[in-house]
């Protein structure tokens, strides 16, 4: 029997963007599966790993085709419509428990799992708070902390990202205990003051499927999970249960020793000399020299080999030096784009803070490495 007739990247298009959370090992098989339904003028997919869950809703060409419901490999689905010519016509036909798809004369049979035992999280309870910005804002907001979560650490609530809305404001904190950023930006005030952690799964996701527009992005908060709604996507997420740090007790506030660098020539310089830098991620630190007008680099590593740079700079202070692992710099420099980043720093305080000049809406804090 043939379900449905469409062009194979009306099935492709959706397909890939729900697959991205699917584990190549399920403790169930069928997590292993998209559940896709047809229903009149529309075609969902459904994916999920038990701790998220993503839906994408597409319209079809036409209301022609049977109505269904079913489940198939995701990442073979994917494979088999990859490999077709583009713009070609594509039939999924039920053949006994198998899903056929077929293209001129290439005929695939995938096995089909019940779409009944197909785990779906749905939410009873009402959303605690629900927050709506523009998706670009909110792609920024996660794109400039994620490289700061912890990846596997023990205390897993820093395997994450905290999203707070408190007195107006949406922010979005990342840390592994090392170093710190905090990207915020303005909501409308009438909110109430909450926090969710994110889980680093989560957060990739959301920067993958979020688009660079100005198009809203719907954030329902409830007990223990969050739900983003955006263009024709639901992705609901678990939260991490755990009490994130307090982060501002590790934002410096007296760092009265500043100078500002361009982004793209810091980068530029630093990658040059992380060249003979320490292979060991923990210990590929840089040596800042900061002194009247001028900012030395210094890179050395395991084989007495050196590597040093110099950057010019508007600075008529005491000299201070100090070292910052050049992973966690690299970080900022390639993920937050802007034209200009000062660094502020004091004698008093071990940290390192790092601003954009004119604007209070993000922070970075270094912790320095012993030199």
């Amino acid at each position: 029997m043939i379900l449905f007739k469409t062009n194979r990247d009306n099935l492709l298009k959706p397909l890939q963007m729900v697959t991205g959370i699917v584990e190549k090992r399920q403790t169930q098989p069928i997590l292993s599966n998209v559940l896709i339904q047809k229903s009149d003028e529309t075609i969902s997919f459904l994916t999920s790993d038990m701790e998220m869950q993503i839906t994408i809703v597409s319209r079809t060409e036409n209301n022609k085709g049977q109505n269904f419901l079913l489940t198939v490999s995701a990442k073979k689905l994917q494979d088999i419509l990859r490999a077709l010519e583009p713009d070609t016509e594509v039939s999924l036909i039920k053949k006994d428990e198998k899903l056929q798809v077929k293209s001129g004369k290439s005929l695939f049979s995938l096995q089909s799992l019940p779409s009944d035992d197909y785990p779906i999280i749905t939410e009873e309870q009402e959303s605690t708070t629900a927050v709506t910005i523009q998706q670009n804002t909110f792609k920024n907001l996660l794109n400039n902390v994620q490289y700061a979560i912890a990846e596997q650490d023990i205390r897993y609530f820093l395997n994450g990202v905290l999203l707070s809305i408190e007195n107006g404001e949406l922010k979005a904190v990342g840390t592994d205990t090392h170093r710190l950023a905090l990207s915020l930006t303005e909501i409308q005030s009438s909110y109430i003051n909450q926090e969710v952690i994110l889980p680093r799964k989560t957060v990739f996701e959301l920067i993958k499927l979020l688009k660079d527009d100005e198009e809203p992005v719907k954030i329902e908060i409830f007990p223990k999970r969050v739900r983003f709604s955006f263009s024709d996507i639901v992705l609901i997420s678990k939260v991490i249960d755990g009490k994130y740090p307090n982060y501002n007790r590790v934002i410096p506030t007296q760092n009265d020793k500043y100078f500002d660098l361009d982004r793209i020539s810091f980068l530029h310089t630093l990658q040059r000399v992380s060249i003979l830098s320490n292979p060991n991620v923990l210990l590929k630190g840089a040596r800042l020299l900061i002194s009247k007008e001028k900012l030395g680099i210094i890179c050395k590593n395991n084989e007495q080999e050196e590597a040093s740079d110099e950057i010019a700079i508007q600075y008529d202070n005491e000299a201070i030096d100090f070292c910052l692992n050049i992973t966690y710099l690299l970080d900022l420099l390639n993920n937050v784009t802007v034209d200009t980043f000062r660094f502020a720093f004091s004698s008093a305080s071990p940290s390192v803070l790092i601003t954009i000049p004119g604007r209070d809406d993000f922070k970075y804090v270094i912790m320095p490495m012993k030199i």
